[in-house]
Parts: structure tokens; sequence; C-alpha cells
């Protein structure tokens, strides 16, 4: 069978279907690992036990139940849920938006899908443009988003070391400068793979950079504030007419749900509305489902910041100082830990390179993610690219604390 270049694009290896592959076969009992590559939240006691009584309610209610199953959404998601949110963020920040700056997707890679191909690429008059990610290392699941080659264009960052085995990337502010061959700014916060938050300071640069240039800057907020808020560090949220804010329920404990959001000046809803309606013809019901009397009454932000921002701090600190004793010895840096659920680990001088350091782990049952893949747009040849692994702190911390004393055992013996 002959597949379309189209299809080419997104059968060919890449790092997030690799990432998914082994993360569904490790989270479905198919493989005897201990799974320190993927991105699936924890499943927190206190929320399991909301949801599975808002699912219980759902059920009871013939009514309810009738129209989440047996009704198609708008193509811009479910109404009720997207008015109770834009009420909570008008509340939260007196951002003055409505119903008509808000739209749902099948999850936020739909949502990066839609906004990245509708913003850059090839234009009807001929020129293409470009996605500026103004600060790499940066999210696996972007890289192979793009119905053009080359979509993508990053920025090295600056790096700060700290004598405590810590670092933290900057942006690197004199080298971003753009031109017109390009059609938006995106970066997330907190950061996907590194953790780090970048400051108020560089969030404002960015905006500024972005109006300057007419172009949207593109926020990834899907661990940030003020849901599921898993930020350990004090920082503000932004939005602007010029600003696109992808938020999502997955982090709450929704994964399964597939409920991106997208908070964005009418024209792009309108936009997102008609992509939905063709590839999707409607969304799904039950992610807004489950989470509206959460929007509705506030009670989503009491919860992320008593239940879900301390459960995962708390997982933070102790992989983190895990990783410090096992890694004694050894040259190492790791990522100041300031939100998201990973911990992401610098090797200095690694002589193997991730990928093959990967591997390795991979025979001893641990599964991790090379640091190679989260640097889409950066085509410098840059030795750092390679010396770098991130590791999910989500899961049980048991599967933690043995998968990093395998991880240190592993980089020992590649350094002797």
């Amino acid at each position: 069978m002959q597949f379309s270049k189209f299809a080419k694009k997104f059968t060919d290896h890449s790092g997030i279907s690799q990432l998914m592959e082994d993360l569904g076969d490790a989270m479905a009992g198919e493989q005897d690992v201990l799974m320190l590559g993927g991105g699936n939240p924890a499943h927190i006691p206190e929320m399991l036990a909301f949801f599975q009584d808002r699912m219980q309610r759902i059920v009871e209610s013939p009514a309810e139940f009738a129209h989440i199953v047996g009704n198609y959404d708008p193509p811009v998601g479910d109404k009720q849920f997207i008015t109770a949110l834009s009420e909570l963020m008008n509340k939260e920040y007196d951002w003055g938006i409505g119903p008509e700056n808000i739209a749902l997707t099948a999850g936020s890679q739909a949502g990066f899908f839609m906004l990245f191909n509708m913003l850059a690429g090839e234009f009807e008059n001929g020129q293409r443009k470009q996605i500026l990610l103004p600060m790499a290392p940066e999210y696996i699941g972007y890289a192979e988003l793009g119905l053009t080659d080359d979509l993508f264009i990053a920025k090295k960052p600056e790096i700060e070391t700290f004598d405590d085995h810590t670092f933290k990337y900057h942006l690197a502010l004199d080298d971003l400068k753009i031109d017109d061959s390009i059609g938006a700014i995106c970066i997330s916060r907190p950061c996907n793979p590194t953790g780090n938050v970048i400051t108020d300071e560089e969030v404002n640069f960015l905006s500024e950079l972005a109006e300057k240039n007419d172009v949207p800057l593109i926020i990834d907020n899907a661990y940030g504030m003020p849901f599921p808020n898993i930020i350990f560090t004090e920082a503000k949220l932004i939005w602007n007419q010029n600003t696109i804010l992808c938020m999502s329920l997955s982090k709450l404990g929704l994964p399964g749900m597939r409920t991106g959001i997208v908070i964005a000046n009418e024209e792009v809803i309108r936009a997102i509305g008609k992509f939905n309606g063709i590839i999707n013809l409607a969304l799904g019901s039950f992610g807004p489902a489950l989470a509206l009397d959460l929007v509705t009454s506030g009670e989503i932000i009491r919860m992320s910041n008593m239940v879900i921002k301390p459960y995962y701090q708390r997982k933070a600190e102790r992989a983190m100082a895990i990783l410090k004793q096992e890694l004694q010895g050894v040259e190492f840096y790791i990522h100041k830990a300031e939100g998201a659920l990973f911990l992401w680990l610098w090797l200095p001088g690694l002589a193997i390179g991730s990928e093959e350091l990967y591997e390795r782990l991979k025979r001893k049952g641990v599964l991790v993610l090379s640091g190679h893949y989260f640097f889409p747009g950066l085509e410098e040849d840059w030795q750092h690219k390679h010396e770098c692994l991130r590791i999910t702190y989500s899961m049980n911390d048991e599967v933690v604390s043995e998968g990093i004393k395998i991880i240190a055992e592993e980089v020992k013996a590649v350094s002797k």
C-alpha cells in the first residue's frame, strides 16, 4: 500500500509516537517497566473521588446523561462549560473576556495542530512563515505537527548554574529579533520538559515583541494558572487580544477526556470552531461535564491550590533529593523544579549520548525520554541536546525511587 506525503509525515518515527507507545503499553500493564518517561498525571485520591462522584451523579440523572451521550455540542464546545469558564477567568483576572473568546479542542495536541498550521506554513501569496520557539528545549509534541517542513525555528537559551547542582534556562534576549518570516511565537510555561517557569519579565518581553511585530504570542499553559497550578515559584498569568492561551483538563486528572481549551480573540476562536467542525464534527462532552461543577463553583481554584499543587511539589522535592543523592560522584545538573511533572537532568560531557543512555535504561526496565527529542527547530548540532534526560516524577513514590536509582547506576557506569 502506498501512503501519501501527508500520511508519511505522520507515520514515520517520531519522539511523541515513541513516548505514547511506551506510555500506553506501560500504563496498560503490557510491559514490566518503571515508567518515568510519560506525562501521565498522578491518580490523586481527592481528585479521583470528586470525578467519580460527579460521574455517578451524571449517570443517575437521565436527562443529563441523555444530553451528554446523545447530543452533539457546537463546534467550539459545550456552551455551558465555556460560559462558566469565561466567568471564572474574569473573576480571577478581570480580563473582560466572554464565551466568544473560548473554544475547546479534542485535547491540547489537537489545538496546537490547528494553531500552528493556521499561523505558519505556506500562505496564499507564496510566503512561508515559521513558529518561533524562543527558548529550546521545548515540548516534544510540537515537533511533528507541521503540515509543511521546517515549521519551527528555535533559539538556544542562556544557562545559569548554581552550587547545589541545579541550573536554569533563561531567554537569550539579545538573540530574539524577528521579521515577517515569523507567524507566531510559542512558549510553554511551566515548560515541558524542563519544569522551567520563565519570569514575568521574560513573558512581558515576549508579549511586547509579539505585539510590536503583529504576531500572536501562544502560551502553552497546560500545567499553569489558575488550574491545575502546578507552579512552585512566583508567577503572574497574562492575556490580551494578541495572546493565545492554551489550557487543558488533563493535568487536573482527566487525561482520558481529551479536553483542550483555547482562550484568544474572536477571530482565532471562530477559526478553531471551523477546524473542529471539519475535523471532529463535534467534541466529546464528558470532559466539560465532569469539570463543570468545579468551574461554576470556583472549587477548581481551591483544589488546584490546596490539593494538586502541594501534591506535586512534595513529589518534585522528594525526587530531586533522591536524584542528587544517587548521582554523587558524577558531574550533573538538574533544572530548578519550578513546575510541571518533570525533572530535567543535564549530564555535561555524557560520553554515549542521551539516545544510547535511553536504550540502555530501557533494557534495564526504566523508561525515560532522551533530551534530543526536545529541540524542534534548533538545527545547530549543539552537544547539550545529547546530554539531557526528561524524568517524570508523577508515578508512585516507589516506582520513582527505584527508577532514579537505576538511572544513577547506569550514569555512573558509563561515566567510568
